[in-house]
């Protein structure tokens, strides 16, 4: 009886020593539903290995924010003096009291972590499920997702140390779930054309595709080459999409006669990116991001960075890898476009607030950071069903440059696109910058679509460029593409060229862009109008939606395009004489 006693007592001492009582525990992140299409699959295996991501408190956050704005507001005395890596990582690092009290806590468990991010504020330790459970006092299970068959291991809530608070921000993946959708190009082919071009247009612009020279019309943009060496424009690419040389030969002989048929990007490669160039693995989504920007930015030294499988940034498959690879440099691309995303709601509050300060980071060192902002109207990233409008990430995050799109009439007018991604944030308020233009948006609406999207949230897209019927080469052939994916490497082959200028005559390159782009919308070309536009991909359109001008979704017209900023379009196309004025050249 007494040697029970003592067993039991042995037991229950064992227990307490691997799993913390929970009040030394404080719940970080719970999530009140499993995300829709996934279903429980059951308990996951106790020895499967999991490779979690600890992101550690910052130091000064707020301060980087502050800096951010300073260098980035034309009214501001710093701005364009833009922050050196050193000084961008005495913000964010976190200090040396939460490296030893985290990794401390680790060590009493039997693991050894390693930092993976240039300020040291991220963590990667693996271990057996059994132990995180123990570790976070969670439940990693399995989840399956219904349609698509994908499986991930995922748990509803987790805990850490009260003591560490402060200290442990989140971890990560844990309550976010895989889209088996999110990172697919937000690219689809026509089944018909736009009506015949009349007006000034009509020498350059076609009924069948828009081409660069349609573009360059549209633009004001320049066909000179750029003198700058040290400016350059990086070009995003995820999945094993693949940018082909040869493809770009061929198109640049066709479209751009004046530019040397050798003309190239650079390649960069992470997680075990690579760019096969063979012509049958040609990507759709990175021949049109490449030819689109190295075909536009006229002589601007450009950089297809593709990033592999093996990422270490879990579900975000390599959006915050490329962005700590980039951090990492010592001269990162003065521009970057991405266009690749996928809905907010995907992603826990914490993953997004912490990716999106990345992207402050690398606007404070002046880099232009700009996402399509989606191609599926106001139901997310790409066309489902929803009672709510769903915003896009990154797009909702206030500091990156937002793109929606634009399809040409047959007046020579632009008109919104209606699978341009737009509305606004559920985890991010409006910024300053934006607050006076979608305040006058929310005015002219009034109670429509009311109760459906968070009027408080950053608003989004910020600009539009064209993105329908845009003609690119894949494997030799030309073919014609939509999306919200044309319309960011044209707005960043516009920054790209307007840094050129600034870097010439001696000024910084513009930065994160937001507060300048808001301070002068008179340089963009007010879209108020659009059509509604069918195509091949499976947007869900309701039939008896008129075309105004709307980007529809969860059986409404959506939002409708304006005057001012709109969450169609934002504040409209590029017009380059007059954002090179407002620029100071």
């Amino acid at each position: 009886m007494f040697k029970s006693k003592l067993l039991i007592a042995a037991c229950l001492v064992s227990f307490a020593l691997a799993k913390p009582h929970a009040r030394d525990m404080t719940v970080r992140e719970s999530r009140e539903s499993i995300p829709a299409g996934y279903v429980h699959s059951g308990a996951a295996d106790a020895d499967t290995t999991i490779n979690l991501r600890i992101a550690l408190v910052q130091n000064n956050p707020s301060g980087l924010i502050d800096a951010l704005y300073d260098v980035s507001t034309p009214s501001s005395p710093s701005y364009g003096e833009h922050l050196s890596k050193e000084e961008v990582e005495t913000f964010v690092a976190p200090t040396a009291q939460t490296v030893e009290s985290v990794n401390s806590w680790l060590n009493e468990a039997g693991l050894s972590a390693t930092a993976i991010t240039p300020a040291g504020d991220w963590l990667s330790v693996s271990l057996p499920v059994s132990k995180a459970n123990e570790l976070f006092d969670a439940d990693f299970s399995v989840f399956t997702h219904s349609e698509t068959g994908k499986q991930a291991i995922r748990t509803m809530s987790y805990s850490i140390p009260t003591r560490l608070e402060g200290q442990l921000d989140f971890i990560h993946p844990a309550i976010s779930f895989p889209s088996p959708f999110s990172k697919l190009p937000v690219v689809s082919s026509p089944n018909g054309q736009i009506a015949a071009i009349t007006g000034p247009l009509a020498s350059t612009c076609s009924s069948s595709a828009i081409t660069p020279a349609c573009v360059q019309s549209l633009y004001g943009i320049p066909t000179t080459l750029a003198t700058q060496s040290s400016n350059q424009l990086g070009v995003s690419g995820f999945i094993d999409q693949f940018a082909n040389q040869a493809d770009l030969t061929s198109f640049l002989k066709k479209f751009r006669t004046d530019l040397k048929s050798s003309t190239t990007f650079n390649l960069q490669t992470l997680d075990g990116g690579s760019n096969s160039q063979s012509g049958s693995q040609a990507g759709v989504e990175a021949n049109l991001d490449t030819q689109y920007t190295v075909g536009l930015a006229s002589g601007v030294p450009t950089t297809f960075i593709s990033v592999g499988e093996n990422t270490q940034d879990g579900d975000l498959g390599g959006f915050l890898d490329i962005i700590n690879f980039l951090l990492g440099e010592s001269a990162p691309p003065q521009v970057l476009t991405t266009s690749y995303g996928e809905n907010e709601n995907e992603i826990s509050r914490s993953l997004a607030n912490n990716l999106c300060n990345a992207y402050a980071q690398l606007g404070a060192r002046g880099t232009s950071i700009l996402f399509a902002s989606g191609d599926g109207g106001v139901s997310g990233s790409q066309s489902g069903s929803c009672s709510k409008f769903v915003a896009t990430f990154p797009s909702g995050c206030p500091f990156m440059t937002s793109v929606g799109a634009t399809q040409l009439s047959g007046s020579s007018s632009e008109t919104a696109a209606s699978f341009s991604s737009g509305g606004f944030s559920n985890y991010f308020g409006t910024p300053s910058y934006q607050s006076s233009a979608v305040s006058s948006y929310l005015s002219s609406i009034g109670s429509t679509n009311s109760g459906k999207f968070n009027t408080s949230g950053r608003a989004y897209p910020d600009v539009s460029a064209m993105g329908t019927n845009v003609e690119i080469v894949v494997d030799g052939q030309s073919e014609t593409v939509d999306g919200t994916s044309c319309a960011s490497p044209i707005f960043a082959s516009v920054v790209a060229l307007l840094n050129d200028q600034l870097i010439a005559a001696g000024k910084s390159p513009l930065g994160f862009l937001n507060p300048f782009l808001y301070a002068n919308p008179s340089a963009f070309n007010d879209i108020t109008s659009g059509e509604l536009y069918f195509f091949s991909r499976a947007l869900i359109v309701d039939a008896d939606i008129d075309p105004k001008g709307d980007n529809p979704g969860c059986s409404t017209n959506g939002f409708k395009a304006a005057k001012g900023w709109d969450p169609v379009t934002g504040l409209g196309t590029p017009k380059f004489s007059a954002l090179k004025a407002a620029a100071g050249l």
